[in-house]
């Protein structure tokens, strides 16, 4: 099968080379555009959630091998929760090669956290169904990068964090506010976004409260420390 030269050289960017094209095809293929010919990436997304899970604790296990269970699993959720999927996902520029219907197209799903996550994951089943789970591990070892061993940052509670940051100058604690609810039922998206009492504030984006408002805790913690 042969591939556009976007796929080519996305393939290049992920530093993997498909013996079946078709795979990445159906990866990057959202259900907005999916036919009965041309199926789209959810299945293969439902696995490589489960490949990603195990490459990470293996990894996170291997890298801290004195560290309990309780400090593993705030780690690895912070590695596998689609916060991260979709940063990784920004870092090889995922988006552009998305297979999108014109909807999602025109309301900016190139650049949704949920389309990016899910592809990801989608991605690393991909490579786990061509090649195995050797060229999968190193795939996600090689796109996670630093962020594996930097984890400890990511893994603080971003709400309790920002909360501590606004009383100690004297402010109320921060405000959520849910912005937008999309998606169907059975898997819903909040945008929430989180404000500080001198106005500053920022958006995340999760597939529950909870790990919206921590999105947008954290994405406005980033931009109070780059500030």
């Amino acid at each position: 099968m042969k591939i556009s030269r976007e796929l080519e050289a996305f393939q290049a960017r992920i530093g993997y080379t498909f013996s079946r094209p078709d795979l990445l095809v159906r990866a990057m293929t959202h259900s907005s555009i999916a036919t009965e010919t041309r199926p789209d990436n959810q299945r293969l997304e439902f696995l490589g959630d489960r490949v990603l899970g195990l490459v990470m604790a293996e990894e996170l296990m291997s890298d801290d091998r004195t560290a309990a269970e309780g400090q593993l699993a705030p780690r690895f959720n912070a590695m596998v929760r689609k916060e991260t999927c979709a940063d990784v996902a920004r870092s090889v520029d995922l988006g552009s090669v998305l297979k999108l219907g014109k909807s999602e197209q025109v309301t900016g799903g190139r650049r949704k956290l949920a389309l990016l996550g899910d592809g990801i994951e989608a991605l690393i089943a991909a490579v786990y169904v061509d090649g195995g789970l050797g060229p999968a591990r190193d795939l996600v070892l090689r796109l996670w990068g630093d962020r594996i061993h930097d984890v400890e940052d990511d893994a603080r509670d971003a709400k309790t964090t920002l909360q501590e940051w606004a009383q100690g100058r004297k402010m109320s604690p921060p405000n959520y506010e849910v912005v937008e609810r999309s998606g169907p039922d059975h898997a819903p998206v909040f945008r929430i976004v989180a404000r500080l009492e001198d106005g500053r504030s920022a958006e995340g984006e999760a597939s529950s409260k909870r790990n919206a408002e921590q999105a947008a805790a954290q994405a406005l913690l980033k931009g109070l420390n780059d500030g």
